[in-house]
């Protein structure tokens, strides 16, 4: 068992995959409704809990009735300027119709809860992320969970590149968290790419980040609905491991996992902390 009692503050990290119906795109209740009795469950518990949560863009598109970006493996036609622009469209759509659905869902529990937008300006730039560590702490004190994304209807640099994997991983910097626990479509991390190798391994557990486990990432991808691979998870795991917060890679096919996780039971890939003195979040987000 790992000793995870000592966690009072924890980062939840879900990507679209795990919040949507593959087959539509749209929100798939049944597991929002669970993702939410969890975390108030911790919240209960007497832990800080903060939710970085993606499904913005797909909720968006399949409101709008658009097939095409994602769904049966086809492409739209249009040039990338124009798929750049609707999915900006579809954000705006859709994080607000996702912000409903979290704010019903945990209403039904008594959880009060709070939209955050972010790019990485709001990090690289020395008073907004002051701001944002602020605003944080107080929705925190107050009792909150704050659902965290990117703010993709003005960013292009995070919708292109970016993910919520190494969102998350901020926000845990940004807060100080003592957990991270980013929910995957896998079970954790793998020698190789599990999807395309039958003989990659299983890693349960990861006391230092080195070049043979950078190594293990190359070349992963995403699942056709969100951005991040085994790659982007690595690249998650040196920011909070160099911040100082313990993380966990676990599936979300079973929601469960969180509780799970963090009781200590030997569920994903347990990474560990290994705090750097001269850490510094802005560091690890590019200006360009």
């Amino acid at each position: 068992m790992r000793d995870f009692s000592n966690k009072k503050r924890i980062v939840v990290k879900v990507g679209s995959s795990s919040i949507t119906h593959a087959e539509t795109g749209g929100a798939d209740l049944i597991r929002l409704e669970k993702l939410v009795r969890e975390l108030t469950d911790l919240h209960n518990g007497g832990k800080d809990v903060v939710l970085v949560s993606s499904g913005a863009i797909s909720v968006g598109l399949k409101a709008a009735h658009i097939r095409g970006i994602y769904y049966s493996g086809k492409e739209r036609t249009d040039g990338p300027d124009e798929k750049l622009k609707l999915k900006q469209a579809a954000a705006a759509i859709g994080q607000a119709r996702l912000m409903m659905m979290y704010q019903k869902l945990f209403s039904e529990y008594n959880q009060t809860t709070a939209q955050v937008l972010m790019t990485k300006h709001t990090i690289v730039d020395n008073v907004n992320r002051f701001n944002a560590r602020n605003t944080f702490e107080e929705l925190l004190t107050l009792g909150v969970v704050p659902v965290v994304n990117e703010n993709d209807t003005i960013a292009t640099y995070e919708i292109e590149f970016g993910d919520n994997d190494t969102l998350s991983a901020i926000v845990a910097a940004l807060i100080e968290a003592d957990l991270l626990i980013l929910l995957s479509d896998i079970d954790g991390l793998y020698t190789d790419d599990p999807h395309t190798n039958p003989d990659a391994k299983f890693i349960p557990e990861i006391t230092k980040l080195d070049d043979t486990v950078e190594g293990f990432a190359k070349g992963s991808t995403g699942s056709l609905m969100g951005t991040g691979g085994m790659a982007t998870k690595i690249s998650a795991a040196r920011i909070a491991s160099a911040c100082g917060c313990d993380m966990v890679i676990a599936n979300a096919d079973d929601l469960g996992n969180i509780h799970r996780v963090v009781s200590g039971a030997e569920v994903g890939t347990f990474i560990h902390a290994d705090r750097k003195p001269d850490f510094f979040i802005e560091d690890f987000v590019s200006e360009g």
